[in-house]
């Protein structure tokens, strides 16, 4: 592992540290200043995207980076597949352009694929309804704008982490979303939820670590109803999305949740692959994130092999 990365692992338990005498809030925001800092460190440089609305409102933006042209100028490029990254930050914060991580759009581009990141709504600006609609919407832009971008609108997978991980997940079983776009599941390859914990909320609000108790009640509110209705885990009765990967590191409650998601969905018919990896806490809840597409780190390859059969390449 190169030195700067190792400098960048020790420092995180030491932002951990600082933080400890802070409100929950505060230290969940400078646990994701952390994140994000280092998000920017390492990785190889990209092109700068374009960015597209996909809605009237300021943050219903994305940006889009079409996938390399082939090495021999004399062919003509096929249309790529498509990865689109839904960020996280407990439906209240985080952005396409600090919660992304440096290392997905350049490693994903080297694939063969295209890779879009998107931002959406906030609470308590919006509900996380009006989220899942986002992201539904930002799926159709980019369908709508398939030619032009020279993308493959057959082959899409979405992939979300943390608050972005159970977003994901709500368009991947409740098809209410992607129809109100005018799309269905038909139109999504495949779904990646990394390291949620919100799968099955009235669970998680009743079981999960404290600290993040007044984020659920901020997002989720105190109806049951609602609660389940924006619950993967309680949607995942057919239909589905065709496939889902499922990745987690090892928080008690993202194991538990994210099995809890696996089972439900196996059980509706749907095609389910779940993966482990080191990392404890909030710090690898973080890493999983800022590290998904480094060559070095275990779940790039998981998510490169799963990918290639998703999308027959």
């Amino acid at each position: 592992m190169p030195q700067r990365r190792l400098l960048l692992l020790a420092l995180i338990p030491l932002a951990i540290a600082g933080a400890a005498d802070a409100r929950p809030g505060d230290r969940l925001r400078a646990l994701f200043a952390q994140h994000a800092q280092a998000s920017n460190e390492s990785a190889p440089a990209v092109a700068a995207p374009v960015t597209i609305a996909y809605g009237g409102e300021p943050l219903q933006k994305l940006d889009f980076w079409a996938a390399r042209a082939p090495a021999d100028t004399g062919s003509t490029a096929a249309p790529a597949p498509l990865v689109i990254f839904v960020h996280g930050g407990g439906w209240q914060r985080g952005s396409k352009d600090n919660a992304t991580g440096r290392w997905k759009p350049a490693h994903y581009l080297a694939e063969g694929y295209a890779f879009a990141s998107i931002d959406y709504r906030l609470v308590p600006q919006a509900t996380v309804e009006q989220q899942a609609a986002d992201v539904a919407a930002a799926v159709r832009a980019l369908i709508d704008r398939a030619d032009a971008l020279g993308i493959d609108r057959h082959r899409i997978v979405l992939m979300g982490h943390s608050a972005g991980a159970q977003l994901v997940a709500l368009v991947g079983t409740d098809e209410a979303y992607l129809k109100g776009a005018g799309l269905r599941f038909d139109d999504l390859t495949g779904v990646i939820p990394i390291d949620g914990a919100a799968y099955d909320i009235p669970s998680q609000m009743r079981d999960g670590p404290q600290i993040m108790q007044q984020t659920y009640a901020q997002a989720f509110g105190n109806d049951p109803a609602r609660q389940r209705a924006l619950s993967p885990t309680l949607q995942a009765a057919a239909p589905n999305a065709a496939r889902f990967l499922i990745l987690h590191v090892q928080r008690p409650d993202g194991i538990r949740q994210s099995k809890a998601l696996a089972n439900a969905l196996q059980a509706g018919g749907t095609t389910v692959e779940i993966a482990s990896f080191p990392g404890e806490g909030l710090r690898g809840h973080l890493e999983i994130n800022r590290s998904l597409g480094d060559p070095d780190y275990a779940a790039t390859g998981v998510v490169d092999r799963w990918l290639r059969r998703a999308f027959g390449s």
